[in-house]
């Protein structure tokens, strides 16, 4: 059982089995540090499980629009989750650290750890959430970090920083552990539930705290490696495994896209031996493109040069200009212009049926085709014409009004809505010898050609026949 210290308990004594009842739980206050998709998600989970749970992040408005119970972002069930417990008491707000920090227990860091426009991690927000962590922290603490972070991160950077601000001792004073999050848009509050969970600590006492608090939210079990930095390069190689196979599926994408073939029948049959894993080709948004260069930057740093990644991050990188060059080829097909043509891009998320452009690709390719004097239109049935505008892209009212008079329409992504759009009705929006650039492949190439339309699709070499 945890020893009590006045009216608090402390965290870091926590063993198995001394939170499995809601009732032990309501003894305990979390503190959630970022309010982002990770972050978020976690503060409510955590509230549902019976914890008192504050959520402190720095930008006033997020903490505004939490406080009348809207997340800042959509995610499935989360509305609902944080107004319910919102007015159940059990969830609060604010960005106010000493009021976050210094009533808590137990403190998760999810802020974010962006890179820089050179590739270099930028850890700035990161240190700033540890110092106001460490001029409130008490002895007894428990604090998990879910940011990903490039590995010795935590152990220098994070550690150091706590340690300075607070005058206190990690390991002695107070429990440091890390557990990134395995979690896509759209599906966070279900992942973070199911998947397992990996797990490192300073020592064994933080671990087992850090275990006994991630067990109430987490069924999916805990995996517990050596060591914390063990446990950083887990996280960042599991997500450049998917960058490097993401960049070889391009690849072959690519040559089936010269010769005539339709990489998307050479995946399905190519899957079918036990040990090919092939990813439909496409580009490569969302997290993906970042993570990779946290570890290429500390492997740097030990006098390690990892070829593999930098050459998949090229790879996947260059797959906006071969986009461009297909929409430039369907328009030549039809006979127009490159510039003053108009293009219609449908649908800006980075991934299908979200409502998420950090990471999208899609910006950069709109942006290309309009500094090369492309008159773009965007549609994308997550986002009204307001919020499109407020993120520099060009949007009409409707659908129906970005496709009239479109010389092509660009399918971006694959959201729900646009697999049931009807070619027939399209054409007839757009000017004669319409062209259709299908980077969702979701539009059949033959029902695309007997509707009218020139038809181009990465890694699709069915139209050269």
């Amino acid at each position: 059982m945890c020893v009590v210290v006045g009216m608090s308990c402390r965290a870091l004594m926590l063993t198995d089995g001394d939170l499995e009842s809601y009732e032990r739980r309501k003894g305990y206050t979390v503190a959630v540090v970022g309010c982002g998709r990770i972050g978020l998600p976690t503060a409510c989970l955590f509230a549902e499980a019976g914890f008192r749970v504050i959520c402190f992040d720095v930008n006033p408005k997020v903490i505004n629009q939490l406080s009348v119970g809207e997340s800042p972002f959509f995610e499935p069930g989360l509305d609902e989750l944080l107004r319910k417990n919102l007015s159940m008491g059990r969830l609060s707000a604010t960005n106010n650290a000493e009021a976050a920090l210094s009533n808590s227990d137990i403190i998760v860091v999810a802020v974010d750890t962006p890179i820089d426009e050179k590739k270099k991690p930028d850890y700035s927000s990161l240190e700033k959430a540890c110092k106001d962590i460490g001029l409130n922290i008490r002895p007894g603490n428990i604090i998990i970090l879910e940011s990903t972070v490039g590995p010795g991160v935590t152990e220098s950077l994070v550690k150091s920083t706590l340690e300075n601000s607070s005058g206190l001792n990690v390991g002695k004073d107070f429990g440091l552990a890390f557990s990134p999050v395995r979690a896509s848009v759209g599906r966070v509050l279900q992942d973070m539930v199911n998947y397992p969970r990996i797990l490192a600590a300073v020592d064994e006492r933080s671990l087992v705290a850090a275990r006994a608090v991630l067990k109430t939210v987490v069924r999916g079990g805990i995996i517990e490696v050596s060591s914390i930095r063990t446990a950083e390069i887990v996280k960042l190689a599991e997500n450049v495994y998917r960058d490097v196979n993401l960049a070889l599926s391009n690849e072959l994408a690519s040559l089936c896209e010269r010769m005539g073939v339709d990489y998307l029948e050479v995946q399905a049959a190519a899957n079918t031996q036990p040990y090919c894993h092939l990813l439909k080709q496409g580009l490569v948004g969302g997290h993906i493109p970042k993570d990779p260069y946290l570890l290429i930057n500390e492997a740097e740093n030990v006098g390690v040069k990892l070829r593999i990644p930098l050459l998949a991050r090229k790879v996947n990188d260059e797959q906006v200009k071969r986009a461009f060059n297909l929409i430039k080829s369907a328009l030549n097909a039809a006979n127009r212009t490159f510039r003053k043509s108009r293009v219609a891009v449908l649908g800006v998320s980075y991934k299908p049926n979200v409502k998420e452009i950090k990471g999208s690709l899609i910006i950069n390719l709109v942006n290309l085709l309009q500094s090369r004097g492309v008159e773009v239109r965007v549609f994308d049935p997550f986002y009204s014409p307001a919020e499109l505008k407020d993120i520099n892209l060009p949007a009409t009212g409707s659908l129906s009004k970005t496709l009239e008079g479109a010389d092509c329409i660009v399918i971006a992504v694959a959201h729900e809505n646009f697999k049931r759009l009807s070619l027939k009705k399209i054409s007839v929006l757009m000017r004669k010898l319409p062209a259709i650039v299908d980077l969702a492949h979701i539009i059949d190439p033959q029902e695309a050609e007997k509707e009218g339309f020139i038809y181009r699709s990465l890694g699709r070499g069915v139209w050269t026949k």
